[in-house]
């Protein structure tokens, strides 16, 4: 899909494009055990992608427009040493991930949909390397100071190449810490220059990416790039989302669009695992409205948004019950 068909879809006079929500999250309602593991969803790939396609198909139910494959934390060189298989296999499990979700949409679209719905795309994941570290280092982005640019294009190339030659309509590049890498991945995506992509950086605070860089800086560099569709957040509290757009409006160019998926707002432990603060989180389907304001044109969720948060969502924008069956309809397998 190129891009000109991708600004369509995301034109705002039909409203924002609705991304899915945490799909690892989705995955562990079921009973899938993920923590801890250093492959995290992506190991389903290879031991249970039954479970990815019904967990893409209750998104798609609860109204997401946008699915992402469970690619975040997979790369060759994490299959190769965790799954002891070879890198070719590694490719074929990285690219089964769009295959995944492309049968999914296929599935759901001849189930019959609400008549309003646009044709689901599928985005290809690309985490950040602190995700492969498995050390938290995707909310710090340290590692940068001590590789280069070459360096992460290097790592990066497998992975990406994969989900280009799998057909994904646009690549995510997401929960990315610092500048350096996101100038990586941006170069990067010139050797693939028929492909779209948005990059959605991880952020401290309303002013900065998590290298405490910001955000104004990675929007300017991400508006040097043709190729992106859309700039943005993920993985950051709902509440960053308004002060972290408003610091880089003036840096974005007028076809980059925003896009924001920012988890639930509760806090993780290492120990006790997730915790609500003590304060009230608004939901992002309450806040909504004002990104569409700011002229946001992918919206969605990451850790612990669910299909539900999900519906409400989309009641939000769309003032419809579309998404509103997706515990009755989502519970079939595709």
């Amino acid at each position: 899909m190129d891009k000109t068909d991708i600004l369509k879809l995301m034109d705002v006079g039909r409203g924002p494009l609705i991304v899915d929500g945490g799909l690892a999250t989705e995955l562990e309602s079921t009973g899938c055990k993920l923590q801890g593991d250093p492959l995290w969803s992506a190991r389903l790939l290879h031991t249970n992608p039954q479970a990815i396609k019904d967990a893409h198909y209750r998104f798609l139910c609860a109204g997401a427009d946008v699915i992402t494959t469970a690619t975040y934390q997979a790369s060759v060189e994490g299959f190769t040493r965790h799954l002891d298989i070879t890198p070719e296999q590694a490719n074929q499990l990285i690219m089964s991930g769009v295959t995944l979700a492309r049968e999914t949409v296929k599935q759901f679209m001849a189930d019959q949909p609400p008549s309003d719905r646009r044709v689901p795309l599928v985005a290809g994941s690309v985490g950040p390397y602190g995700a492969f570290l498995h050390n938290g280092s995707e909310y710090t982005g340290a590692y940068a100071a001590e590789m280069s640019v070459e360096e992460l294009k290097a790592w990066h190339r497998p992975q990406v190449h994969c989900l280009v030659t799998a057909g994904v309509d646009l690549i995510a590049m997401e929960t990315i810490p610092s500048v350096k890498e996101a100038e990586a991945l941006v170069e990067l995506l010139r050797e693939f220059p028929d492909s779209k992509a948005w990059l959605a950086f991880s952020c401290k605070d309303g002013q900065c990416i998590s290298d405490n860089s910001r955000f104004s800086e990675a929007v300017q560099l991400a508006s040097r790039s043709s190729q992106l569709v859309a700039v943005g957040v993920n993985c950051c509290p709902p509440a960053l989302v308004k002060p972290l757009l408003d610091s880089a409006r003036t840096q974005r160019r007028p076809d980059l669009g925003w896009v924001v998926y920012p988890n639930s707002g509760e806090e993780w432990d290492t120990y006790s695992g997730w915790r609500k603060p003590e304060n009230r989180i608004s939901s992002i389907a309450e806040l909504s409205l004002e990104w569409m304001k700011q002229g946001c044109a992918l919206i969605g969720g990451c850790c612990r948004i669910s299909p539900a948060h999900i519906a409400e969502l989309r009641r939000q924008i769309h003032g419809d019950m579309s998404g509103s069956d997706a515990s009755q309809r989502g519970q079939g397998r595709p």
